[in-house]
């Protein structure tokens, strides 16, 4: 097993985090404890008041670093998509899909498919401004809430997308890597417990998303911040019916461009990022010249600026929430140096290697430990961070059982993405949130039974499989 000693600083983050899904779970703000718990880990790692002081700004800088490119493309997808909407060009984008899109349910899972498959290929960051933009307006007048959208998109894309990641092969690699197999190993035996976990959570979701809208239950909460990050389209800037056509051709056409450019060029994550917030700031500055004319250098910063207004809006809150549960990783060393002990891979990783060090070995107890290994180091957001831990603990596991390593490892790989990646985790969910124009402490709560419930059948199908 493997050698690990935990400190007072790994219990001390341990509490904290109990405490703050506690206040989570009462629907309290839970930015001081964060505060709190920077400088309760920072005191008890310098023994210096003023290193803990600086600690906590000093993460929250890094935290806005992490942070600094989803607000930007979020903030410039806002503000292209202002512009488009005072033009009139939205409404001519979004008609073509108005007639296959007739219901909400339909909506819920012709997202939720298109953004399965862009992810597949770009992963979800990129794929999330543009599915947003495109799809949040028709799924609204369709009966889908943004809430749902964001269901929808979180869940296929962060969830099922991003756990199997069978195209870019990014995640079967470190985990493949850390239990010493094949990359196609854990691809093959991830396949019966993706379509287990994909199943069940995103019908469950649909499910609870339908007795909502049915019952009238979604609550006005949604209705506010929706209108609060609208903008009124009925004055239409662009007259002509044709041009306002042919622009929205256009910016399809030069974004279906930088998708090919993404294959292409095999841009991921924040590469491909880039490229779509590149695009979006062009068709922003195009398309205020052609509505504003005279006043489009004005309008051109006014729009960027409301658009940057509302990215740290949303962000603000998120920051000091980031910046304690990055310090599960390698954020500490960072901000207060080299205080945990040789050998650690970081807070959260430790805990989780802990965790296994304390269980008996059979496939029920093997297949649960490295469900909630997985989960546990998903806490921090990123999903990724962990999932080298639980390819090793596969392998420890495996070895006592005999086999199912890669069954084992799938498992894990799928676990720590599904918390981490963006389903359930509040920090994590503030892209989908922000396109979407919801509060991502909600959009975590609406996600957290369907993901939980697919969790527990998948671990059942997984100790089946062994």
């Amino acid at each position: 097993m493997i050698n690990l000693v935990l400190t007072p600083l790994h219990y001390i983050y341990l509490i904290f985090i109990i405490i703050i899904i506690l206040a989570m779970v009462k629907k309290k703000d839970i930015s001081l404890l964060c505060i709190l718990g920077i400088f309760i880990l920072g005191l008890a790692g310098t023994e210096s008041i003023y290193k803990s002081v600086m600690g906590v700004f000093n993460s929250f800088v890094y935290a806005a670093k992490e942070l600094m490119p989803t607000i930007f493309i979020i903030s410039i997808i806002t503000a292209m998509s202002n512009t488009l909407m005072d033009s009139g060009i939205n409404d001519e984008m979004v008609s073509p899909f108005r007639k296959v899109i007739k219901n909400y349910w339909i909506a819920y899972w012709v997202i939720g498919i298109f953004m399965m498959v862009l992810s597949w290929f770009f992963w979800p960051s990129p794929a999330v401004a543009l599915i947003g933009a495109l799809f949040l307006p028709i799924a609204k007048k369709a009966g889908l809430p943004a809430i749902g959208v964001a269901i929808s998109m979180n869940l296929f894309g962060h969830g099922i997308a991003l756990s199997s990641d069978y195209i870019i092969q990014a995640a079967p690699k470190l985990t493949a890597d850390a239990a010493s197999i094949p990359v196609s190993e854990v691809i093959s035996a991830s396949i019966p417990l993706e379509l287990t976990m994909g199943i069940v959570t995103t019908v469950a979701a649909f499910y609870f998303l339908r007795k909502e809208i049915k019952s009238g239950e979604m609550s006005s909460e949604y209705e506010e911040i929706e209108s609060s990050t609208s903008i009124s389209s009925s004055s239409m800037l662009i007259s002509s019916k044709k041009v306002r056509r042919f622009l929205a051709l256009l910016i399809l056409v030069l974004f279906a461009l930088d998708i090919f450019i993404m294959y292409i060029a095999k841009l991921q994550g924040g590469d491909a990022t880039a490229l779509i917030g590149g695009t979006a700031i062009f068709i922003l500055s195009l398309i205020s010249i052609l509505a504003y004319k005279e006043k489009s250098l004005d309008k051109i910063t006014d729009n960027l600026v409301k658009g940057l207004q509302f990215g740290f809006k949303i962000f603000g809150v998120v920051i000091p929430i980031a910046a304690f549960f990055y310090l599960g990783d390698s954020a500490f060393t960072d901000i207060f140096g080299k205080i945990l002990p040789e050998g650690s891979n970081g807070i959260v990783n430790d805990l989780g290697a802990a965790l296994a060090n304390n269980v008996p070995i059979n496939s029920t107890i093997s297949a649960g430990t490295l469900t909630v290994v997985g989960a546990i180091t998903g806490l921090d957001g990123s999903g990724f961070s962990g999932i080298s831990l639980v390819g090793s603990i596969s392998k420890i596991f495996s070895t006592a059982l005999g086999g199912g390593v890669a069954t084992l490892t799938a498992l894990g790989q799928i676990a720590g993405i599904w918390v981490g990646g963006g389903t359930v985790i509040p920090w994590a969910l503030i892209p989908v949130a922000a396109i979407c124009g919801v509060d991502a402490f909600e959009l975590a709560k609406k996600n957290l039974k369907p993901v939980v419930i697919g969790l527990i059948i998948t671990t059942i199908v997984a100790i089946i499989i062994i």
